[in-house]
């Protein structure tokens, strides 16, 4: 599969609290910086995402006492998976991991940092109708077609990848440069969502220039 002028590789949140020793490690999550390294020369647009959350972000367990870490409650906006505090704004565990060195990336979108609202997508914050402004900022410099990669599979990139195609983007995830969490089976139901969508999971061998 060539890739072409209006393509874009989006990078989701490969920072240090999601890696190994992190306030919410996943499991073999350093091993994408890798192969993100070694797709990244192909593309003349990257797009990071961070996560950048308060102390006292609604999804922390720690803002609902007697509740257990990844248990799930009902918000104003539906469900919600209660986690670990992590990548605190201005915290070391928020910054990217130290080997994914992609100076030419062109937008470093942040994310989650409305106190009362969670977010997975890079498009929309958890209650599905409020806008990052990343679909508007793709299609005013004619970026159409979105290779995802990063972490997690199942949740943050998976999320950003069903909502590119209900944009009308189309989405690919490149699911040897991700790692899952896996929380309940939700990596396979992460799979069964995605073909439902449309989006496409290929392997980075499938890539050239």
């Amino acid at each position: 599969m060539r890739i072409e002028a209006g393509d874009v590789l989006l990078v989701m949140d490969v920072q240090n609290d999601f890696c190994p020793g992190g306030a919410l490690a996943i499991p073999r999550a350093d091993e994408v910086v890798a192969p993100i390294l070694s797709v990244a020369p192909l593309f003349s647009h990257i797009v990071l995402t961070q996560d950048w959350h308060p102390p006292d972000h609604a999804s922390f367990v720690t803002a609902h006492p007697g509740r257990e870490p990844f248990a799930s409650i009902q918000l104003p906006y539906g469900p919600q998976t209660l986690w670990p505090p992590h990548c605190l704004q201005g915290d070391h565990g928020a910054e990217f991991h130290p080997a994914l060195r992609l100076p030419q990336a062109e937008l470093i979108l942040r994310k989650g940092f409305r106190t009362h609202v969670d977010s997975y997508s890079a498009f929309f914050e958890n209650d599905r109708v409020t806008p990052t402004g990343l679909a508007a900022y793709l299609r005013e410099r004619n970026l159409g077609r979105i290779f995802l990669c990063g972490l997690a599979y199942d949740f943050c990139v998976g999320y950003s990848a069903i909502d590119a195609r209900r944009l009308g983007f189309s989405a690919l995830v490149l699911r040897d440069a991700c790692r899952a969490i896996d929380l309940n089976g939700s990596a396979a139901a992460m799979d069964a969502q995605l073909a439902a969508a449309g989006v496409a999971v290929i392997a980075l061998d499938r890539l050239s220039a």
